[in-house]
């Protein structure tokens, strides 16, 4: 699939936009199965999550960990689940853990969601990040996020390839 295409919507907004070969109801355990999620969600090399908590049902809370098992490097997120329409739609909240990385993605939490739409077999994830500010929306830009996402996503591909082959 083609890699991840980020745009800037609005002052305040950040789109992520991923295909992958699967069919939406894939994708969507993926993203809501810890299991699952903890062996794609992980970044760049050497990043590990130590950390996947989730109740992804309105309601739900989810707390996420990652570290840099070279280094000992941390950070994380957490929230509360608002809205889920299972295979269409999560929406959550976000409020970053800096850990001991030293780096700031705002003070607020960001507002994020989340849709899958599956035509032929492929299906299309977009991901809208609502941060309180600019200066929150440039923070985390700054860190390489959408870099890291694209990471996680090529993980995701080899994942859902795995998962529609088991029996």
């Amino acid at each position: 699939m083609k890699p991840a295409e980020a745009s800037l919507p609005s002052e305040t907004e950040v789109l992520v936009k991923r295909s992958f070969d699967a069919a939406a109801e894939l994708v969507w355990r993926a993203y809501v199965e810890p299991e699952l999620l903890r062996r794609w969600c992980t970044g760049p090399p050497d990043w590990s999550m130590p950390v996947c908590e989730m109740d992804m049902r309105v309601g739900g809370q989810y707390q996420w960990r990652w570290r840099n098992d070279a280094d000992g490097m941390e950070f994380g997120f957490k929230g509360d689940v608002l809205e889920v329409v299972p295979h269409e739609r999560i929406v959550h909240t976000q409020a970053f853990d800096p850990g001991n990385m030293g780096v700031s993605m705002g003070a607020e939490p960001s507002i994020i969601t989340v849709t899958f739409d599956e035509s032929n077999g492929i299906t299309n994830v977009a991901t809208m990040i609502k941060f309180a500010s600019k200066a929150d929306r440039d923070q985390a830009l700054s860190t390489g996020m959408t870099d890291g996402m694209e990471v996680s996503y090529t993980r995701l591909d080899e994942v859902l390839a795995e998962i529609e082959k088991a029996p």
